[in-house]
């Protein structure tokens, strides 16, 4: 009546999924109580908190789950890529390079535009209330999470679907520890830098996961062909205009949003929107694999929708 494999595997991912609870919303348990921040802050933290996840829910999720599916299928659980068949193995290295390409532009992308829009979007939100304190420091500070928060999702995706039971509960005790650091890591930064050293602990959390998923990655391809991690970064061409894109928006936000009125609103938004399609363009054109594979995956779904 019970399939103990399967059973065994379960419990794993739930002691690992209660882990992750942990590590996810372990800020609050500190903040609740430890009482290291005033109500205030908190209440300025978790709406912040909550507009920087709407990407992660609304735009990281669902690739996620969608292609933690594919990879469950596609590879042989618990078995390195020379033990497997070539041809799938080839397949998934390159959906995994296409996909960390993506994750990543997006990442960068909201990094880049986050830390020059995110006072205009919390005076727009809620007013002087929410971007005269600490809140634009955070939601800068958390456009770099969100970075590597995306990064982290598809190395974990191809990660947890490619282990055997015996590497995920190996896996739950790497996830003990750095529950345990989250925790001290958040309680100390929060006492020397405030509610922002909340995003700091998670950042530092997120860095040693992608570590651990990457070296994972690394092991799982060392004896094959395929390197989905040697094409992740983007071109050269693509980050320069990164680059000037975080410089332009930067200085159009010193010079422009001093002034609160509207027309300054305005025409700091223009230059963003102007850099912003410079980097689609400069995308467009260079990362063809990229481009070539969201094709072909939106072809695929508009034809099955179709039929």
């Amino acid at each position: 009546m019970v399939n103990w494999r399967l059973a065994k595997l379960t419990w794993s991912f739930f002691k690992q999924s209660f882990l992750k609870q942990i590590l996810t919303e372990g800020e609050r348990y500190v903040m609740t109580f430890l009482n290291v921040l005033n109500f205030g802050d908190q209440g300025v933290y978790d709406i912040v908190n909550n507009l920087g996840s709407l990407v992660a829910r609304f735009i990281f999720q669902p690739i996620e789950e969608s292609f933690y599916i594919f990879f469950a299928k596609v590879l042989e659980r618990g078995k390195q890529a020379k033990q497997q068949n070539t041809d799938d193995v080839t397949m998934a290295a390159a959906v995994l390079e296409c996909l960390l390409k993506l994750v990543l532009l997006i990442g960068l992308t909201i990094t880049v535009f986050g830390y020059a829009y995110s006072h205009l979007a919390l005076d727009i939100y809620g007013g002087s209330l929410l971007s005269s304190g600490s809140g634009p420091s955070l939601l800068r500070y958390y456009s770099l999470y969100v970075l590597l928060l995306a990064v982290n999702g598809m190395t974990e995706c191809f990660t947890y679907a490619a282990m055997s039971k015996e590497q995920v509960d190996r896996y739950n005790f790497v996830m003990l520890a750095l529950s345990a650091s989250f925790l001290s890591l958040s309680y100390f930064l929060t006492q020397w830098q405030g509610s922002v050293g909340f995003i700091l602990a998670n950042c530092l959390n997120m860095t040693l996961r992608i570590a651990h998923s990457v070296r994972y990655i690394q092991g799982y391809f060392s004896h094959s062909s395929s390197r989905p991690l040697a094409g992740l970064l983007p071109s050269p061409a693509l980050l320069l205009v990164f680059l000037g894109s975080a410089g332009l928006t930067a200085l159009s936000e010193v010079l422009l949003c001093c002034d609160r009125g509207w027309i300054s609103r305005l025409v700091h938004i223009a230059v963003g929107a102007v850099c912003l399609l410079a980097v689609l363009i400069t995308a467009f054109f260079t990362e063809t694999k990229l481009v070539h594979f969201i094709r072909s995956q939106y072809l695929s779904r508009y034809t099955k929708k179709g039929m």
